[in-house]
């Protein structure tokens, strides 16, 4: 079973990009060995194609050959908090309906065009104080998320909510230091629930 994880610098995590099947220091890392281990008479392949600094245009810009000639069993992406982040210096802020735009023809060329099952990540950001200025844009991008994902997923992992929940009892940076890249804590935070949610396709 080949599991594709699509995204930006979250999903990167460090990959050496010269080996796709090298998963970097993230969650795709520690997800791959939780798989492994809950299905142990499995032969799993796992990609990892994420980029750092990648907004959703840029994952349409290479879905053909980073996506759809890889022809996952299932694939997995997570994106948005750049699309956000890459202008909220001069907040000016991508428009809303770019951004669902990218992403809406990214998940549509995945049900044309494979048979493989969507888990969608909706992007995050931890409560820290330099960027909480971010969810004037981020708010309504994570609906677009949950909107699509609405339509397309197979599965959906509500991430925001989900390290809004966990914040509450620990502290954010436990997670993310800088409130986007998940610390060893958070990435495999992610990997759990993205087991669960792996579990819930009933693939195996």
């Amino acid at each position: 079973m080949k599991i594709l994880f699509q995204g930006d610098s979250i999903t990167d995590a460090g990959r050496d990009r010269n080996d796709i099947h090298n998963l970097g220091h993230g969650y795709p890392l520690y997800t791959a060995a939780a798989i492994r281990e809950a299905f142990p008479d499995t032969d799993f392949e796992f990609v990892d194609l994420g980029i750092s600094g990648n907004r959703a245009e840029n994952l349409r810009e290479r879905w053909q050959k980073d996506a759809i000639d890889i022809q996952p069993d299932v694939i997995s992406i997570l994106i948005g908090i750049n699309d956000t982040w890459h202008r909220a210096a001069e907040k000016n802020w991508m428009p809303h309906e770019y951004f669902e735009e990218c992403y809406r023809d990214i998940l549509t060329q995945l049900k044309e065009k494979t048979s493989a099952k969507i888990i969608i990540l909706e992007q995050f950001l931890l409560p820290v104080a330099d960027k909480e200025f971010f969810h004037v844009d981020l708010d309504p991008k994570i609906q677009i998320t949950r909107k699509l994902a609405r339509e397309f997923a197979d599965a959906f992992i509500p991430l925001d909510g989900l390290f809004a929940a966990a914040a509450v009892t620990a502290p954010a940076t436990d997670f993310a230091a800088d409130g986007v890249h998940p610390t060893p804590k958070g990435a495999q935070f992610i990997a759990g629930h993205y087991l669960e949610a792996f579990r819930s396709l009933n693939l195996l």
